[in-house]
């Protein structure tokens, strides 16, 4: 076998094959085979016909495109290889000619990965918000465990905001119940909006008992999205009653017996949080000052299927699971299709963009990923794909997805060297020293383009 390489751009492609006939022979020996075992031909045998009744009776060009079809892989796999070529997807292959006895010759096109050369990125700069915790940020967080912690008690009066009425719900779409639009006991706290729009409205000033007709958008169910005739009838009103802010209530709230060592708790919560929020936010603008240093086509090819990758996992798995179609998403959004559009092609070339930069500097710095790193990152994908590390585990590893993972810690740590050689500084002028960070902090920075793909598998293989 010969082969030649063109390149026709930066990331494509195009392989020519000649593949002497001889070189034909354990295909076409395997296609004699499989034609016997699916033909039958009166006075032979199943399985024992000879090649040349097979010809005459089938044409032996049946046989040469059974031979072809199984060999155009290995050759084409062979010529790969020999070119040392990173290939992306699948080749659109043409056969030139094919002659019995004598020749078969092929051309093959295919994305590549483009030849990246990375600048020295030491010199990165980039500033991130101040961590700063205020006495009202402490205030509000203790405000919120104190709404935890409130009570309720039922009154014989009209309902207010805040208060929490038990009320019995109906839905008529076009004059008839849904099957699925009736509901009864439901709890709910007025000017929360959790339920339905136009609920509020509707219950204020009613007693126990009291009942009242509105109309909503229905917002899941068997009718999401559609206009819903909704009646609430009020069973209980009650007021809702918060603890005093005290030692007793730290004592009830948490392990402290004091109130200023709950609030000296929260505080150093919220430093934490916001410290996390800032290497986060480090991360990320480190990424786009080294995106910004090195020159990166993208294959047309992948980003279209990158792009078709992230609309399939966006509909199917996360508008899906809210009862949401794309259109009522982007009008919730506010967005138009065609911004749509635009970001999501923005955000699939900064993902192609950062996988191909992370991959070079994984070769350039020569880093790998041991057991321990790629068990960590499982459990983590796991957890936020809402499966048990072992279903997890079972769905990657049955779609062949265990590299997908590997190149993903990999690349976290590779931007975790550019984070770390880069200079950061705070709002208020101050470096901060991100050397300690956890390198798996900077995979949700780095967005590998395959991230997603690898989750969304791991789920439809879950699900089937």
């Amino acid at each position: 076998m010969k082969s030649a390489v063109e390149n026709l751009n930066p990331t494509r492609v195009r392989l020519t094959v000649e593949v002497p006939f001889e070189e034909l022979k354990d295909s076409l020996d395997a296609a004699y085979k499989k034609i016997n075992q699916q033909v039958t031909v009166k006075g032979f045998r199943k399985g024992k016909i000879p090649a040349r009744v097979i010809d005459q009776r089938f044409g032996r060009g049946a046989v040469l495109e059974e031979a072809v079809n199984d060999a155009l892989p290995k050759f084409y796999t062979e010529a790969v290889n020999e070119a040392e070529l990173n290939v992306l997807g699948q080749p659109e292959v043409d056969i030139t000619e094919l002659k019995d006895g004598e020749t078969l010759n092929f051309t093959a096109e295919v994305d590549v990965r483009p030849a990246i050369e990375i600048p020295d990125y030491s010199g990165i700069e980039v500033e991130v918000d101040a961590v700063e915790v205020t006495d009202e940020d402490v205030e509000k967080s203790v405000e919120q465990l104190r709404e935890r912690f409130a009570s309720t008690t039922p009154v014989e009066r009209a309902a207010e905001d805040g208060d929490v009425v038990t009320v019995d719900l109906e839905a008529k779409v076009e004059g008839e119940v849904l099957e699925d639009g009736v509901a009864n006991g439901v709890s709910y706290t007025i000017g929360s909006g959790e339920l339905l729009d136009g609920i509020d409205d509707a219950v204020k000033g009613l007693e126990a008992g009291g009942e009242a007709t509105f109309t909503s958008e229905l917002k899941g169910g068997s009718a999401a999205g559609k206009e819903a005739e909704v009646t609430v009838k009020v069973t209980q009103v009650a007021k809702r009653e918060l603890p005093e802010l005290d030692d007793e209530f730290a004592q009830m709230a948490s392990e402290f017996d004091t109130l200023d060592e709950l609030k000296a708790d929260s505080r150093k919560r919220l430093e934490n949080m916001k410290q996390f929020d800032q290497a986060t936010q480090a991360q990320e603008r480190v990424l786009e000052k080294l995106l910004e240093l090195v020159e990166v086509p993208v294959p047309e090819k992948l980003l279209e299927d990158e792009i078709n990758t992230r609309k399939h996992n966006l509909e199917h798995h996360q508008l899906g699971q809210m009862g949401l179609t794309l259109d009522k998403y982007l009008e919730l959004q506010g967005k138009t299709a065609e911004e749509f559009e635009n970001e999501t092609r923005e955000a699939a070339v900064k993902g192609i963009k950062t996988q191909f930069v992370l991959d070079e500097l994984v070769k350039q710095e020569k880093l790998n990923v041991n057991q321990e790193e790629l068990t960590e990152h499982l459990m983590r994908r796991a957890a936020s794909s809402g499966m048990s590390p072992d279903q997890f585990a079972q769905a990657v590893v049955e779609q062949g997805q265990v590299p997908l993972l590997v190149g993903e810690v990999a690349r976290g740590k590779a931007l975790a060297v550019v984070v770390e050689k880069a200079t950061v500084k705070d709002t208020n002028g101050e470096i901060i020293d991100l050397s300690d960070e956890d390198e798996d902090e900077t995979e949700a920075a780095a967005e590998p383009a395959d991230a997603e793909t690898s989750e969304a598998a791991a789920e439809e293989k879950s699900e089937g």
